[in-house]
């Protein structure tokens, strides 16, 4: 499975412009039907919106998507907010943007930007993170080496999932899969070859990312 990033906990965001209130709700979903779920519940909260438009991604290839106008002009709305979405490599995220109307038109343009620009701040206001395949990895070491091989794990930011105490000392490690050769060829020659390894299976993790680097 490619690397893909996605939102642990879902934002909110404010916009004004012209006084129109858009207002951005974002979630992470797994299903289309979680995502239908959310855009249910942001129409009963802001029932009295003129529009609750919506956008939303789903899978590990971003193969599902869907974008809703919910009223405004064709392609002025939904397809904003998806592109959104699609501009910061997101998946499984779905996306709100309600409308307050204030009375003055803005027009095709001012309306997509408002929203493409409504759902960025909904990006922003997320907590993102990128799901990476790590590999788990048993390493086993004389009591003599743990603490040298601990400092090494400590001073490359290596994780450590568990710590087994018996004749010897094995550490289960969890290694991003790209990494995983480097890292235990490192190992090998700080213990001078006196470990062993025990591949254990692959697992997944949501790693955060650092908004900054986004290309919101």
């Amino acid at each position: 499975m490619p690397a893909c990033k996605t939102i642990s906990h879902g934002g909110e965001a404010e916009y004004k412009i012209q006084k129109s209130r858009f207002i951005a709700h974002t979630s992470p979903v797994k299903t289309e039907e979680e995502a239908q779920a959310f855009i249910h519940a942001i129409k009963k909260q802001y029932f009295d919106a003129r529009h609750n438009c919506s956008a939303w991604i789903l899978g590990r290839q971003s193969n599902l998507q869907h974008s809703n106008d919910d009223g405004e002009p064709g392609g002025t709305a939904g397809n904003p907010i998806l592109e959104s979405i699609k501009k910061n490599s997101l998946t499984d995220i779905v996306i709100v943007v309600t409308r307050y109307f204030g009375g003055i038109k803005l027009g095709a343009g001012g309306l997509i930007r408002a929203y493409s620009h409504t759902a960025v701040l909904g990006i922003e206001a997320s907590c993102i993170v990128q799901i990476l395949e790590f590999q788990r990895v048993a390493i086993t070491i004389d009591y003599t080496l743990l603490g040298t091989v601990e400092n090494e794990l400590r001073q490359k930011g290596i994780r450590l999932a568990n710590k087994s105490y018996t004749e010897n000392v094995t550490l289960t490690l969890l290694l991003e899969k790209e990494k995983a050769g480097n890292i235990l060829a490192s190992l090998t020659d700080l213990t001078a070859a006196r470990c062993q390894f025990r591949h254990l299976g692959d697992t997944y993790l949501e790693v955060p990312v650092n908004n900054t680097e986004n290309p919101i």
